[in-house]
């Protein structure tokens, strides 16, 4: 996306990466931007890079805890042509589907604040603009779900994040929502395998159903 691999609009995250590219001179330290097909008809949307996952690889949930479960559920269900992602050149492939995040920075303790968040939506509002009417976006957590309501002009208030709740917007899109599939949540068993699958199972049922735009 044109001027995201160079933004250093949030001084907070800009010196943070400075900081860390000190320690990780190889890592990728800049924004990430998203991954996937150009013509997806899901677009899935997480909190932030990791420090030695996606900020590292430059990819987003690239090495990340996360994206065990993220990926592996993916290639279940037809999003990606395998189970997992290791580094920028493993040949993955996503179908269908594209990945981003509600920050594109890594932000310390993993934690963006409102105005880090408020001024990186531009950029996801790009990346939502880009799916077609029969679309779907999936929101990690409730950061990204509210992101994405921001992006698109919504009413917080109209959509409350809950875990498998589903919500056809005003501009034909549906917004799904999961708990993030990140390693707190996973290991204390908020989110199981079992309740990931169902999440993409729907998806992939929608976009069976819907034809191409």
């Amino acid at each position: 996306m044109t001027g995201l691999t160079g933004c250093r609009q949030c001084a907070r995250l800009a010196a943070f990466l400075d900081q860390v590219k000190t320690e990780f001179p190889d890592y990728h330290n800049k924004p990430v931007p998203a991954f996937g097909a150009d013509d997806a008809r899901l677009l899935i949307v997480g909190l932030a890079p990791g420090k030695h996952g996606a900020n590292a690889s430059g990819r987003p949930f690239t090495g990340d805890a996360a994206g065990q479960l993220l990926f592996e559920t993916m290639h279940r269900y037809g999003f990606a042509n395998r189970a997992q992602s290791r580094a920028v050149d493993d040949g993955l492939e996503l179908i269908d589907c594209r990945i981003s995040n509600a920050v594109k920075c890594l932000p310390p303790d993993n934690k963006p604040n409102t105005d880090e968040i408020n001024r990186c939506n531009q950029y996801l509002a790009l990346e939502l603009d880009q799916l077609p009417l029969t679309g779907v976006i999936l929101a990690l957590g409730q950061i990204a779900h509210v992101a994405i309501l921001k992006a698109l002009g919504l009413k917080r208030s109209d959509y409350r994040f809950a875990h498998g709740a589903e919500f056809e917007l005003p501009n034909g899109l549906t917004l799904i929502d999961s708990y993030h599939c990140s390693r707190y949540n996973t290991q204390t068993r908020r989110l199981t395998p079992d309740m990931f699958r169902q999440i993409f199972l729907r998806i992939q049922r929608r976009l069976i159903d819907e034809p191409s735009a």
